[in-house]
């Protein structure tokens, strides 16, 4: 069983563990897409949505899920890593999502790290979003220094996707899915926090005490640059799905 709480207009969920957390995640995914077959997601990489994709690959497999009319925009990209890059976010959907479920590759969008003129592609980016009618449900993460997709500590409120820079924090924590922390790139395309909270529906995963900060900042605190989670607070619709240790400090 999990608890559940209000913080200001944010829904709280308090789950056991890690895997219950992505299991409630799931749930909430599985509901909007059958409700609306033809749904725009938001996705997120990095090592928290990955039990919850294990979820709907599941619900997919068993007939439960269909993903054939969806449409799928992913909140960053590294810049300077192509697509077949093991470690670029391309290939993390690929493998971890879109190779094991029935949705149209063409119809799954992910922010071009390789573009010669980033600026025009970011736009394009932000046009592609407008023409799809806006995101329906975003799905995020949260870093440790708060930071949502790559809108580090000091991304404006009215952010749009945008090349950024890395900071050290976020680059530690990166560092541990590549060789050596010199080959974490220093750049990335990400979409802004004002991009993000045009989604009509935000769901926040975070699990592990690691997170328990970000979390904590994020829920009781103030909306504030140096926090980028906090501006979530601004949002109609948002839902926090945490484990027991992410939540400690609320």
């Amino acid at each position: 069983m999990a608890e559940i709480k209000k913080i200001g207009t944010i829904k709280v969920i308090i789950c056991d563990d890690s895997k219950n957390a992505a299991k409630h995640g799931a749930e909430i995914f599985a509901e909007v897409i059958n409700k609306k077959p033809d749904v725009v997601l938001g996705l997120a990489t990095g090592s928290t949505p990955v039990e919850l994709y294990k979820e709907l690959i599941r619900m997919n497999k068993e007939g439960a899920l269909s993903f054939k009319r969806v449409k799928s925009f992913n909140l960053d990209e590294y810049l300077g890593l192509t697509g077949d890059h093991p470690q670029s976010y391309r290939y993390f959907m690929n493998k971890n999502l879109f190779d094991h479920i029935d949705i149209e590759k063409s119809n799954t969008l992910v922010p071009d790290g390789t573009s010669k003129k980033p600026e025009v592609s970011c736009k394009q980016y932000e046009e592609s979003i407008k023409k799809a009618n806006g995101v329906d449900l975003q799905l995020l993460g949260i870093g440790s220094n708060g930071h949502i997709a790559f809108n580090e500590p000091g991304s404006p409120l009215t952010s749009r996707t945008r090349v950024v820079d890395l900071k050290e924090n976020t680059i530690n924590d990166n560092a541990r899915f590549f060789s050596n922390k010199s080959e974490v790139p220093k750049k990335a395309v990400t979409m802004g926090i004002g991009t993000i909270l045009e989604a009509k529906k935000i769901v926040l995963i975070a699990t592990g005490a690691n997170k328990k900060n970000a979390v904590s900042k994020s829920l009781n605190g103030k909306p504030d640059t140096d926090i980028p989670a906090s501006f979530l607070q601004n949002h109609p619709d948002c839902t926090f799905i945490v484990d027991k240790e992410a939540s400690s400090q609320l």
